[in-house]
Protein backbone atom coordinates (compact mmCIF):
# COMPACT_ATOMS: atom_id res chain seq x y z
CA UNK A 1 0.00 0.00 0.00
CA UNK A 2 2.01 3.23 -0.92
CA UNK A 3 2.30 5.96 1.58
CA UNK A 4 2.48 8.87 -0.27
CA UNK A 5 1.06 10.05 -3.75
CA UNK A 6 2.85 12.37 -6.50
CA UNK A 7 1.01 13.88 -8.54
CA UNK A 8 1.56 16.46 -10.98
CA UNK A 9 -0.44 18.37 -13.48
CA UNK A 10 1.94 17.74 -16.77
CA UNK A 11 4.61 14.77 -17.76
CA UNK A 12 7.07 17.47 -18.67
CA UNK A 13 7.20 17.89 -14.72
CA UNK A 14 8.76 14.55 -14.54
CA UNK A 15 12.17 14.93 -14.23
CA UNK A 16 11.95 17.24 -11.42
CA UNK A 17 9.09 15.71 -9.24
CA UNK A 18 11.06 12.22 -10.12
CA UNK A 19 13.45 13.67 -7.39
CA UNK A 20 10.90 13.42 -4.70
CA UNK A 21 10.01 9.57 -5.76
CA UNK A 22 13.74 8.90 -5.96
CA UNK A 23 13.93 10.15 -2.50
CA UNK A 24 11.31 8.02 -1.10
CA UNK A 25 13.26 5.03 -3.07
CA UNK A 26 16.12 5.62 -0.64
CA UNK A 27 14.41 5.91 2.51
CA UNK A 28 12.13 2.49 0.78
CA UNK A 29 8.82 4.42 1.30
CA UNK A 30 6.41 3.25 -0.79
CA UNK A 31 4.49 5.63 -3.11
CA UNK A 32 2.50 6.23 -6.39
CA UNK A 33 3.03 8.95 -8.85
CA UNK A 34 0.38 10.24 -11.56
CA UNK A 35 -0.34 13.00 -13.88
CA UNK A 36 -3.37 14.55 -13.48
CA UNK A 37 -4.61 18.08 -14.31
CA UNK A 38 -7.05 19.73 -11.86
CA UNK A 39 -7.72 22.17 -14.77
CA UNK A 40 -8.63 19.52 -17.86
CA UNK A 41 -9.59 16.73 -15.74
CA UNK A 42 -11.38 17.85 -12.58
CA UNK A 43 -13.32 15.03 -12.07
CA UNK A 44 -10.88 12.85 -12.02
CA UNK A 45 -8.61 14.88 -9.87
CA UNK A 46 -11.46 14.91 -7.53
CA UNK A 47 -11.18 11.21 -8.08
CA UNK A 48 -7.60 10.83 -7.08
CA UNK A 49 -7.78 13.39 -4.00
CA UNK A 50 -11.00 12.02 -2.20
CA UNK A 51 -9.72 8.29 -2.78
CA UNK A 52 -5.58 8.48 -1.44
CA UNK A 53 -6.80 8.58 2.33
CA UNK A 54 -8.68 5.17 1.47
CA UNK A 55 -5.78 3.83 -0.48
CA UNK A 56 -2.99 4.39 2.43
CA UNK A 57 -1.78 7.96 1.67
CA UNK A 58 -0.43 9.61 4.34
CA UNK A 59 1.03 12.69 2.08
CA UNK A 60 0.56 13.65 -0.83
CA UNK A 61 3.40 15.40 -2.86
CA UNK A 62 1.77 17.96 -5.60
CA UNK A 63 4.09 19.59 -8.25
CA UNK A 64 2.86 22.10 -10.62
CA UNK A 65 3.52 25.04 -12.98
CA UNK A 66 1.96 28.29 -13.52
CA UNK A 67 -1.34 28.44 -11.77
CA UNK A 68 -0.11 26.13 -9.76
CA UNK A 69 -4.11 25.26 -8.43
CA UNK A 70 -3.12 21.25 -7.93
CA UNK A 71 -1.12 21.70 -3.91
CA UNK A 72 -3.74 23.79 -2.81
CA UNK A 73 -6.91 21.98 -4.31
CA UNK A 74 -5.52 18.65 -3.05
CA UNK A 75 -5.45 20.23 0.67
CA UNK A 76 -9.00 21.19 0.38
CA UNK A 77 -9.49 18.06 -0.66
CA UNK A 78 -7.31 15.37 1.20
CA UNK A 79 -7.23 15.30 5.24
CA UNK A 80 -3.53 14.87 5.98
CA UNK A 81 -0.67 17.25 4.84
CA UNK A 82 -0.24 18.14 1.10
CA UNK A 83 3.69 18.98 0.20
CA UNK A 84 3.63 21.47 -2.84
CA UNK A 85 6.08 21.77 -5.41
CA UNK A 86 6.48 24.85 -7.39
CA UNK A 87 7.64 23.81 -11.05
CA UNK A 88 9.82 26.65 -12.73
CA UNK A 89 8.42 28.06 -15.62
CA UNK A 90 9.63 30.02 -18.63
CA UNK A 91 6.91 33.10 -18.11
CA UNK A 92 8.22 34.19 -14.38
CA UNK A 93 10.64 31.08 -13.88
CA UNK A 94 8.54 30.04 -11.10
CA UNK A 95 7.48 32.61 -8.83
CA UNK A 96 4.06 32.36 -9.72
CA UNK A 97 4.09 28.55 -8.87
CA UNK A 98 5.53 29.54 -5.82
CA UNK A 99 3.07 32.35 -4.88
CA UNK A 100 0.14 30.42 -5.78
CA UNK A 101 1.13 27.56 -3.33
CA UNK A 102 2.09 29.30 -0.78
CA UNK A 103 -0.44 31.76 -0.69
CA UNK A 104 -3.53 29.26 0.67
CA UNK A 105 -6.53 30.45 2.52
CA UNK A 106 -6.08 29.94 6.10
CA UNK A 107 -7.27 26.73 7.53
CA UNK A 108 -6.30 25.00 4.19
CA UNK A 109 -2.22 24.65 4.31
CA UNK A 110 0.35 23.28 2.05
CA UNK A 111 3.60 22.72 3.10
CA UNK A 112 6.11 24.26 0.47
CA UNK A 113 9.26 24.09 -0.67
CA UNK A 114 11.41 25.93 -3.13
CA UNK A 115 11.05 26.27 -6.68
CA UNK A 116 11.49 22.56 -8.55
CA UNK A 117 12.79 21.57 -4.89
CA UNK A 118 11.15 17.68 -5.06
CA UNK A 119 14.11 16.36 -3.18
CA UNK A 120 13.16 18.22 -0.04
CA UNK A 121 9.26 17.58 -0.70
CA UNK A 122 10.54 13.86 -0.57
CA UNK A 123 12.81 14.31 2.60
CA UNK A 124 9.89 16.39 4.49
CA UNK A 125 7.67 13.50 3.29
CA UNK A 126 9.73 10.99 5.00
CA UNK A 127 9.84 13.25 8.15
CA UNK A 128 6.22 13.13 8.53
CA UNK A 129 5.93 9.54 8.07
CA UNK A 130 8.68 9.10 10.56
CA UNK A 131 6.99 10.77 13.13
CA UNK A 132 4.98 7.31 13.37
CA UNK A 133 8.21 5.09 12.54
CA UNK A 134 11.36 4.65 14.54
CA UNK A 135 12.76 2.47 11.54
CA UNK A 136 12.58 5.66 9.23
CA UNK A 137 13.82 7.94 11.57
CA UNK A 138 17.19 6.11 11.58
CA UNK A 139 17.12 5.98 7.97
CA UNK A 140 16.68 10.00 8.30
CA UNK A 141 19.71 10.29 11.10
CA UNK A 142 21.42 8.50 9.08
CA UNK A 143 20.86 10.61 5.63
CA UNK A 144 21.88 13.63 7.93
CA UNK A 145 25.24 11.59 8.81
CA UNK A 146 25.71 11.54 5.24
CA UNK A 147 25.52 14.82 4.12
CA UNK A 148 27.47 15.89 6.62
CA UNK A 149 30.57 13.43 5.89
CA UNK A 150 30.24 14.57 2.07
CA UNK A 151 30.54 18.34 3.33
CA UNK A 152 33.60 17.02 5.69
CA UNK A 153 34.83 15.79 2.68
CA UNK A 154 34.98 18.35 0.56
CA UNK A 155 36.24 20.78 3.51
CA UNK A 156 39.11 18.88 3.98
CA UNK A 157 39.58 18.36 0.23
CA UNK A 158 40.14 22.54 -0.03
CA UNK A 159 42.13 22.42 2.78
CA UNK A 160 44.18 19.83 1.35
CA UNK A 161 44.88 21.05 -2.60
CA UNK A 162 43.76 24.42 -2.35
CA UNK A 163 41.23 27.23 -4.36
CA UNK A 164 42.54 26.65 -7.36
CA UNK A 165 43.19 22.39 -7.41
CA UNK A 166 39.69 22.23 -6.39
CA UNK A 167 38.10 21.33 -8.94
CA UNK A 168 40.53 20.22 -11.52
Amino acid sequence: MAKVGIVMGSDSDLPIMGKAAEMLEKFGIEYEMTVISAHRMPDIFFDYAKSAEEKGFKVIIAGAGGAAHLPGMAAAIFPMPVIGVPIHTKALGGVDSLYSIVQMPSGIPVATVAIDGAANAGILAAKILATSDEGLLAKLKAYKEELKDGVVAKKEKLERVGYKEYNK
